[in-house]
């Protein structure tokens, strides 16, 4: 039977025992997610080289018989988890550098205690990344050494392999790097020095707060807190999504706090100055100038990235020395760039296409 308007009465009940079920198994499943701890994540098989204050190098242990020469050292945001890039099985990237035949060692970072607060722009570059080459070129028996960075861990690659421009970087690969600071618009209005005052905050508090730079993420996309909290209710049911979202939701929130004196020169240098776009960027009284950069480089942007826009990012490749440099835009965003599905089926075999041919 038919009401006008053409609702069909007798299909009610069963549309209402549906939705009864429906809102029975989302309770169920509500109380598992509070109650379940998430996924295991960064498990791929790996051994520490070295720990020395916040600076952790790890070497995973190689999956295949035949591998290539060239070790890549992947030199992680200091802001960020390296576990974004070794998930699960099967969503890693990690385990996916193995099975082609990579030799693969990571610059992870931990927390900078407080009294690490006096840790400058020189600890990382001049120090912390040439101590992991040295130590992955004793480990691998090799002096070529492959550099990948993830988005401020490019901006540090950049920053190391323009003062040490004769090596023994062979190769640099770079995921969503910002080179032009004016263009990551809510930061620069953030750290506006009209009104930001970096000084009396690091000589106050010393390390930036994890929650301080949790919110200035945040602010990019207000209200996409809200708007994933909801997806994840309507597909509480459904394991896989509730997976996906506990991992990447983990990660996103998994903030590490910045040394104070290493964000003052993030702030002065960078924000303020947009030294590295200029050319005029110096760390530790040497000139940093990316111009001087002549490895070959690959540099794989986002076409949605609400953290580094492509604005930011576009003036890497032009700006390098090489001669052998290629720019990629994939779909995605700053995340899904290197992690989850689209990353896949479309960074990873990209980046393995370029790689094989110069890790010889």
């Amino acid at each position: 039977m038919n009401a006008p308007g053409g609702l069909d009465l007798a299909s009610i009940p069963e549309r209402i025992q549906s939705e009864v079920q429906r809102a029975i198994q989302r309770s169920i499943k509500g109380v598992e997610y509070i109650s379940s701890s998430g996924p295991s994540l960064g498990s791929t098989p790996k051994d520490i080289l070295s720990v020395r204050g916040t600076m952790n190098l790890y070497h995973y242990r190689p999956i295949v018989d035949e591998i290539y020469r060239v070790p890549i050292l992947i030199v992680m945001a200091t802001t960020n988890r390296g576990y974004i890039l070794d998930m699960v099985p099967g969503q890693s990237f990690i385990e996916f550098l193995l099975k082609r035949g990579y030799d693969v060692y990571m610059l992870d970072w931990t927390a900078p205690k407080p009294e690490e607060k006096s840790l400058r722009m020189e600890d990382y570059v001049l120090d912390f990344i040439p101590d992991c080459i040295r130590r992955v070129q004793q480990d691998s028996g090799e002096q070529d050494v492959s550099v990948i960075g993830y988005c401020f861990g490019g901006v540090l690659s950049l920053l190391y392999g323009s003062i040490f421009s004769d090596g023994p970087m062979k190769n640099l690969i770079c995921f969503t790097t910002p080179v032009d600071f004016r263009e990551m618009k809510l930061f620069h209005n953030f750290a506006d020095r009209r009104y930001f005052d970096v000084d009396r905050l690091v000589d106050s508090v010393g390390n930036l707060p994890p929650e301080m730079i949790l919110s200035s993420f945040e602010m990019l996309r207000p209200a996409s807190r809200a708007a994933s909290q909801v997806q994840l209710w309507e597909n509480i049911w459904n394991d896989e999504y509730v997976k996906s979202y506990r991992m990447f939701d983990r990660w996103a929130t998994d903030i590490l706090p910045l040394a104070g004196e290493y964000f003052r020169t993030i702030t002065k240098d960078l924000m303020w100055g947009n030294k590295l776009f200029h050319g005029t960027m110096s760390v530790g009284g040497h000139a940093a100038d990316i111009s001087q950069i002549k490895v070959p480089i690959l540099h794989a942007v986002a076409e949605h990235d609400h953290i580094v826009p492509y604005d930011a990012a576009k003036h890497l490749i032009p700006n390098v020395g090489s001669t052998d440099k290629e720019e990629v835009m994939l779909k995605g965003g700053h995340v899904s760039l290197v992690a989850g599905p689209n990353a896949i089926k479309r960074l990873w075999p990209k980046l393995d296409s370029w790689l094989c041919e110069r890790s010889i």
